[in-house]
């Protein structure tokens, strides 16, 4: 029934569960897990609307430009970056890595700084520091100057995407809302695919300024470097730390925006816990958080593989177009891609479902995969490629969505995420090897190692759905007041996941 019809009573009745709930020290479930607020879903939906406009769009404006300026290598590549500083062999694939490497040893320090700092100033903080090392880039002379600024780079972009998944997903949304928000901003992913080919080929037709030669690779990160910077400027300005001190919020939609996100989390009193060693380790020893973040290393190989090849491997397939008509050829896979994962997320949320979609993101990079291994034809190559790109982007906001939906604490979410990413990053590594300069133009051997990772990822997604399906199973056959029998509050919450009322959602 919708809000204006309903008794008075109902109302005030509803506004109070709501204000009461959203107070800490209080549970807002009973220890079997049932929320102890109804709330009205015509109002619910309307809070969340406005929440979208206020959250999303600066959380993917950040994540959008961290995919620019960390994949705007590859455009300047075609530019002839690898010619003016002189690097040779396998010299860019060695560039690359150094970006992971400065991922895999930043990622856990910045989610935690980020829980311990807030988002709100630390997400901006590492926008700034990202996009003034892409200027920087603008001024390297060789390989070696090209590496340190590159590891600059990795060592801020590396909190900048499961920071702001921490954020959009503990601060703000239910369970079944994750995967479509996650969505909104990782799609910025294929769309920083997409945008920074277009980019590029517009800025290599600019005219030269500032000490540079018309058509300059230096010019791709300069101007892109100044737009990321305005950026975290905005981001400064408008990001909101969390729905405490929303100020585009009343006080009584604080209260409901606090209290739906409590009502799911069994047993927990607080929404923003403080930081407790023990529920740290929940996030990290979770056997969903351990499988999930290897199937996500497994997509990440052949994204990342994507994001910083795609340029070269569309020259393969059309090596007579110009470099401008190359930028260009790389963008329709990636708007494809983009449509898709939209598409799938907003599946997922409708039916609060995540790892069956895990699941069938996998045929079709392996269709494209078997594409490119067993044809020279140009025409079915691109095909293959808008094949790869159509599901590959969209585990990334499944297993972000699934690793913090099988959690119950906000610290044991914060190392989830941190986790997820980390396994991530062991891919986008693998990933800066996967396609050697030596095996084009057919690249047999990252092909083929896509091709092996996406059919891996099939079966360790299926294996998780159905062990998910027994052990709840198992779980429902327990005695609740038999299992919580003498814990007090505090050694309940600590359970989180191993609470005997929660529930794996596959």
């Amino acid at each position: 029934m919708e809000e204006k019809t309903r008794p008075r009573e109902d109302v005030e009745t509803s506004r109070l569960d709501a204000i009461n709930v959203a107070q800490d020290g209080l549970a807002a479930t009973d220890k079997y897990g049932s929320a102890l607020v109804e709330f009205d879903s015509h109002a619910e939906a309307r809070r969340r609307t406005k929440i979208d406009f206020a959250v999303v769009p600066l959380a993917a404006l950040m994540f959008l430009f961290c995919s620019i300026d960390r994949a705007n290598i590859g455009n300047a590549r075609l530019a002839g970056l690898e010619k003016d500083l002189g690097m040779r062999g396998n010299d860019y694939n060695a560039v690359n890595s150094i970006l992971f490497v400065a991922y895999l040893l930043f990622e856990f320090p910045h989610n935690f700084l980020c829980k311990l700092i807030g988002p709100g100033w630390y997400l901006p903080g590492l926008t700034m520091g990202f996009g003034l090392a892409s200027i920087g880039t603008a001024y390297v002379h060789n390989f070696s100057e090209l590496a340190g600024v590159r590891f600059v780079l990795g060592m801020f972009e590396a909190g900048v995407m499961p920071g702001t998944a921490y954020y959009v997903l503990s601060r703000w949304y239910r369970r079944s809302e994750l995967t479509f928000r996650l969505s909104l901003y990782i799609v910025m992913a294929p769309l920083a695919g997409a945008f920074g080919g277009l980019l590029a080929s517009g800025i290599l037709n600019v005219k030269g300024f500032g000490g540079f030669a018309d058509g300059s690779w230096r010019m791709i990160f300069i101007i892109e470097g100044v737009l990321t910077v305005f950026v975290a400027i905005l981001s400064f300005l408008f990001l909101t730390d969390r729905p405490e001190t929303a100020r585009w919020l009343s006080n009584e939609e604080k209260d409901l925006a606090i209290a739906r996100v409590k009502s799911e989390r069994v047993a927990v009193t607080s929404v923003l816990d403080r930081p407790d060693w023990r529920k740290l380790w929940k996030g990290l020893a979770n056997p969903v958080t351990i499988v999930t973040g290897l199937c996500f290393l497994l997509e990440t190989v052949t994204v990342q593989g994507l994001s910083f090849f795609a340029p070269t491997i569309v020259r393969s397939i059309y090596p007579r177009a110009s470099v401008t008509s190359q930028q260009l050829y790389t963008v329709p896979p990636y708007v494809v891609g983009a449509v898709c994962l939209l598409v799938m997320s907003l599946f997922s949320w409708k039916t609060d479902r995540r790892c069956i979609y895990i699941v069938l993101c996998a045929p079709t990079v392996i269709i494209g995969h078997i594409m490119f291994l067993s044809t020279v034809d140009s025409t079915a190559r691109y095909v293959a490629l808008f094949l790869i790109a159509s599901t590959v982007f969209t585990p990334g906001a499944l297993t972000h969505a699934q690793v913090s939906a099988n959690v119950v604490s906000d610290s044991a979410r914060t190392m989830s995420i941190a986790s997820n990413m980390f396994f991530a990053n062991i891919g986008s590594l693998i990933s800066t090897w996967s396609f050697l300069s030596w095996d084009g133009p057919d690249y047999r051997i990252g092909n083929g190692l896509n091709l092996a990772t996406s059919g891996a990822m099939l079966i360790l997604a299926s294996g998780l759905l159905y062990w998910m399906k027994k052990d709840n199973e198992r779980r429902a056959r327990k005695d609740i007041d038999e299992e919580l029998s003498g814990l007090d509050q505090h050694h309940i919450e600590d359970l989180d996941w191993k609470h005997p009322a929660f529930r794996w959602k596959p």
